[in-house]
């Protein structure tokens, strides 16, 4: 049976971007590190996500906390660029107001001014902070699924993998991209365009690339790797470079898998490493896509070898894609566009339109 997909306007009017903003995006659990990103006191990580402010720092007792990044004074932004270190307080460059890593307000600039002021009343508005498996997870507005029930299709992957021991693998990515955000997550389950525009991911993974929507709500998509198949150049090379990962079970040895976490939240399992992708929108027609690589302390040559040839095939998909989405989202932007066709073999993309559709019933027609 084939289903219609979403009406273009949804990916071009700002409206419905606003609604989809504050029914969808801001109650959903939200990444924003590692916990090994910030591995010292004072280390933090930012989060700008659809004009909402927020950090997760590591305090002087060693928690990991999630605040809003606003002073409570006059609303300045208090912490700059996507990671850093403080030392002992957060100070807001306005006017020097200032905190103690666990929030709370510790100087205030003219005191004597401050008549009536209650510093318990002041401290840094905290941030719903969730973690697992060593990802600090925040919740921007109330309202959204329940962390347990949003976090579950992750738990037995992020032990498979031991992700709370991993560390970063250089700093957070981000790239713009002229698409609404949906585009963007479409494509990520989109199977059908694979053997069509990635070539080179296509020999490596092959017909084993399968995709399902499961009952807890995620897309599960799994790839075995195809040695005999693979391209010359990144492909061959990184099936010859990797090497045996002991702590796998054998079945995931050699097996690419993909696990997207509605709405806007994608991990992608390899034996070498994990990466995580969040499509943030910017605007009707423009996407953030933040992201970043974690793997296990390992030193063998033939593990830095396929890791840096793991991000040589995921380059030139990025690249590929890229091209896709964006002729995509012009022809969705059209006069005379209409809603796409999804057939049988697409589960990926019948979810996210019923999904779209059951939040926000606007989109019905």
């Amino acid at each position: 049976m084939v289903e219609r997909g979403l009406p273009p306007w949804t990916y071009t009017d700002p409206g419905f971007l606003a609604l989809e903003r504050e029914r969808l995006l801001r109650p959903a659990w939200q990444l924003v590190c590692h916990v090994n990103d910030v591995p010292a006191r004072g280390d933090y990580v930012t989060l700008d996500f659809m004009g909402e402010l927020a950090v997760a720092i590591r305090g002087a007792d060693g928690a990991v906390r999630a605040f809003r990044n606003v002073c409570r004074h006059r609303g300045a932004r208090l912490l700059d660029g996507a990671s850093g270190r403080c030392s002992q307080r957060i100070t807001c460059p306005y006017h020097a107001w200032s905190y103690d890593l666990d929030g709370r307000l510790a100087g205030v600039p003219r005191r004597e001014a401050w008549e009536g002021l209650d510093p318990a009343d002041r401290g840094l508005a905290p941030v719903e902070t969730r973690e697992c498996g060593g990802f600090v997870f925040v919740r921007l507005a109330p309202g959204g699924p329940d962390f347990d029930a949003f976090i579950a299709p992750m738990r037995e992957e992020f032990g498979i993998y031991r992700t709370a021991g991993m560390g970063p693998m250089g700093r957070v990515t981000l790239r713009e991209r002229a698409v609404n955000w949906k585009v963007a997550v479409e494509n990520y389950v989109d199977v059908l365009h694979l053997p069509v525009a990635h070539p080179g991911l296509w020999s490596l993974v092959g017909e084993s690339y399968r995709l399902e929507v499961g009952e807890d709500g995620a897309c599960r998509i799994t790839s075995r790797l195809q040695r005999h198949a693979a391209a010359a150049g990144s492909p061959r090379a990184y099936c010859a470079w990797l090497p045996e990962v002991g702590h796998l079970p054998p079945e995931r040895r050699d097996a690419w898998v993909y696990v997207k976490l509605w709405p806007n939240l994608a991990f992608d399992f390899y034996p070498d490493q994990v990466d995580f992708m969040q499509f943030i929108p910017l605007g009707p027609g423009r996407t953030l896509l933040r992201e970043i690589s974690y793997a296990l302390p390992d030193g063998r040559r033939e593990m830095r070898a396929a890791r840096y040839l793991n991000w040589r095939i995921n380059r030139v998909v990025n690249r590929e894609d890229k091209a896709l989405i964006e002729r995509t989202q012009a022809g969705l932007a059209s006069p005379g566009a209409e809603a796409g066709l999804i057939p049988a073999c697409e589960p990926g993309l019948a979810d996210v339109a019923a999904r779209i559709r059951r939040v926000l019933p606007e989109a019905a027609s």
